[in-house]
């Protein structure tokens, strides 16, 4: 079991900028270094979706929702991963949530708040 925690969350006012933490604390860093990671979110009454990941190699992916607002970083040595977001809007306001895959099997963290105020 791989254990993921999310931070960072909380109440920003629309074009606030927020950054996201997701820790897997329990690896060692050399582990960490080929984790697939990436961001997901998930608003009330609607499916998770995915709003950045970095795949092997280290091609980032954003979605057109997202894309020139939201960065994903990551520091190896840290074993953390960051997800930058800026010019916030209301309809980023969602549980995030941050998934690690390693050897195939996709690791949860419980998620991060953000909510966006218009």
């Amino acid at each position: 079991q791989v254990e993921v925690v999310e931070s960072g969350g909380g109440l920003v006012e629309s074009g606030g900028s927020l950054r996201l933490s997701c820790k897997v604390p329990r690896t060692i860093s050399s582990v960490f270094w080929g984790d697939v990671m990436g961001w997901y979110r998930q608003a009330p009454e609607k499916e998770r979706e995915l709003v950045a990941q970095e795949n092997e190699g280290g091609t980032k992916n954003y979605p057109d929702s997202v894309k020139g607002r939201f960065t994903i970083s990551r520091d190896n040595g840290k074993k953390t991963m960051f997800l930058q977001m800026r010019d916030l809007k209301p309809e980023d306001t969602a549980v995030y949530y941050c998934r690690v895959t390693r050897g195939g099997v996709n690791y949860w963290g419980k998620g991060t708040l953000v909510t966006v105020s218009s």
